[in-house]
């Protein structure tokens, strides 16, 4: 299938702020809108999740019957046939991750169990993935070498993201959290994803290749904050939902600063997946029709940087008894 293209003028959206000593050295760099772009078919919400370095895009279409499937647009515009895992017995497969060998990864629902459990797609056929001992795996990011991650709920315990390097799985949850999702790793192992907090509010989070945690990542006047995207400079995408309910996509330079983008009149814009040149795909929310739209989008230098500082860190929450329920993963 060809898609349809709308170009558009190229607009840049952020937030303008002062800025003072070693912000101000800083490279100043901004978001540049390059195209939107539809998954073929009338009413169908098109959320783009990952593109790889050579520009291939996967992610996730819901038609009309609130039917989800996976698909990808390939680097020449053109699209796959729906992506459904064969054991998707609810009617939910998502296409989420995406490597330069057009590896393809995601998770699909089975609706008899109400688990979540990930697959890998290439070449037309599917490998189905759990982590052993868990009830519910969600696969939601892979590198050019091969390693994933993604979201894991242990038998009898608290969601938790993990990490396959090597073939060596790692579990591992921000402290006190109720779930943590790992969204995407990079070549060298570095991670990132969001987790949920006792009172139900998200927060961003990034681990060193070390394992270093390092949370909460907030822009100042979050209200939620998810991380969906890293490359290998560790530059990383997400979003963030500020007090008015407007949601804003991000771009975040560790340690500390954001770059703030909002697609030009809508007041839902959600930043997915960046690769190695710093190509950015997501998604923003046409407040008319409530009709989702892709975006390609790209990091810029400018003569002038427009960012927001890091939220000031607050107490932990008390700890959390261990329960098992599934948080359904963003997109």
């Amino acid at each position: 299938m060809k898609t349809s293209l709308r170009f558009v003028g190229f607009a840049v959206g952020f937030l303008t702020l002062a800025l003072t000593g070693a912000f101000a050295q800083q490279p100043a760099l901004s978001i540049e809108l390059v195209s939107t772009f539809d998954y073929p078919g009338t009413g169908n919400l098109t959320r783009p999740q990952k593109i790889s370095d050579k520009g291939d895009i996967v992610g996730i279409y819901v038609d009309s019957a609130a039917v989800s499937r996976g698909f990808v647009m390939f680097a020449n515009g053109t699209f796959s046939p729906p992506i459904v895992d064969p054991n998707d017995t609810g009617g939910n497969t998502e296409g989420r991750g995406i490597n330069n060998s057009r590896l393809a990864c995601g998770d699909y629902l089975d609706a008899g169990s109400g688990t979540f459990h990930g697959f890998f797609f290439a070449h037309n056929t599917y490998e189905n993935y759990d982590v052993p001992d868990s009830t519910t795996t969600i696969v939601l990011g892979l590198n050019n070498i091969g390693d994933f991650c993604g979201s894991v709920t242990p038998t009898g315990g608290i969601q938790s993201g993990f990490l396959s390097v090597g073939g060596a799985i790692t579990e591992f949850a921000v402290p006190d959290a109720t779930a943590t999702l790992a969204y995407q790793l990079n070549t060298t192992n570095q991670s990132c994803g969001y987790y949920i907090n006792a009172d139900g509010s998200t927060h961003g989070f990034f681990r060193d290749s070390n394992g270093r945690l390092h949370a909460r990542i907030d822009p100042t006047g979050s209200t939620s904050t998810i991380l969906f995207g890293n490359n290998d400079d560790n530059l990383m995408v997400g979003r963030y939902v500020d007090a008015s309910g407007a949601t804003h996509g991000i771009l975040f330079m560790p340690p500390n600063r954001f770059v703030v983008y909002d697609f030009p009149g809508s007041a839902f814009t959600s930043l997915n997946g960046i690769n190695r040149k710093n190509e950015i795909v997501g998604r923003y929310t046409d407040g008319t029709t409530g009709i989702d739209h892709g975006i390609i989008a790209r990091v810029v230098r400018t003569s002038a940087s427009a960012t927001l500082p890091l939220a000031a860190p607050t107490a932990p929450t008390g700890a959390v008894p261990q329960r098992v329920v599934d948080t359904w993963p963003a997109y």
